[in-house]
């Protein structure tokens, strides 16, 4: 993160010093156009780009992040792990999920969805049977039949 941080803040650092150069350029001019304006109008434009490319790279980052955050956070809440780590119990009415069950959930709706855009009507039970995971017992009305 730190290296994102930094070449952001270093990308505006010469994006600013070439806006500088260009208002020191046309001063320098009067208001002609001249070779020194436009090496400083040429050198803004390249550093606007950088700083834009700096931008995106920072933003994808973040995105990242907040992906990888929020996959925690689902697998915490599912797995009840959320009280645990922050001492506090949190309640949310519902009973924890294993890691492996939540897995398991998670193959079975791909492949509903699969075999729902090929247009077949498959069970859930046709789907389970994809999965190499024994179900978690404590949810009976998912053991398999």
């Amino acid at each position: 993160m730190d290296s994102t941080v930094d070449a952001l803040s270093s990308a505006y650092q010469e994006f600013v010093a070439a806006l500088a150069g260009v208002l020191e350029a046309k001063e320098a001019s009067g208001v002609q156009e001249t070779g020194a304006t436009d090496a400083a109008l040429e050198n803004f434009k390249q550093r606007w780009e950088l700083f834009r490319v700096a931008c995106d790279q920072a933003e994808e980052f973040v995105e990242s992040a907040k992906q990888r955050i929020g996959s925690e956070c689902l697998v915490d809440e599912a797995t009840g792990a959320v009280g645990g780590r922050t001492g506090q119990g949190i309640s949310t009415g519902l009973p924890p999920i294993s890691a492996v069950r939540l897995e398991q959930m998670s193959k079975a709706v791909r492949w509903l969805v699969i075999e729902l855009q090929h247009g077949s009507g498959a069970t859930s039970a046709h789907a389970r049977s994809h999965s190499s995971v024994p179900f978690d017992t404590r949810f009976s009305e998912d053991a398999p039949q």
